[in-house]
């Protein structure tokens, strides 16, 4: 079955199967705010950056660079990491 699944996907073209993928990505961001909200739905901007950052890519991170980077997120309403500069 797995074998067969890669050979559907492997099927479709490249710009496809990157949709298929910023979908996939898009949805599992719309999952993580809908989280957030269910739990304080009057979460700020700002917690749901927090949330979607701590989710996706928190591991990735020792415990200093990810208070550094909280710390940002909750500073910076943009999201743009270049107006914190």
């Amino acid at each position: 079955m797995e074998s067969k699944y890669r050979e559907m996907l492997l099927e479709r073209s490249a710009e496809e199967r990157l949709k298929m993928g910023c979908s996939m990505h898009a949805t599992a961001q719309a999952l993580v705010r809908a989280a957030t909200l269910a739990q304080d739905p009057s979460a700020s901007a700002a917690a749901l950056r927090k949330a979607l950052f701590l989710r996706f890519y928190g591991q990735e991170f020792d415990t200093a660079a990810r208070k550094r980077i909280l710390k940002a997120l909750e500073k910076n309403p943009s999201g743009d990491p270049k107006s914190n500069r």
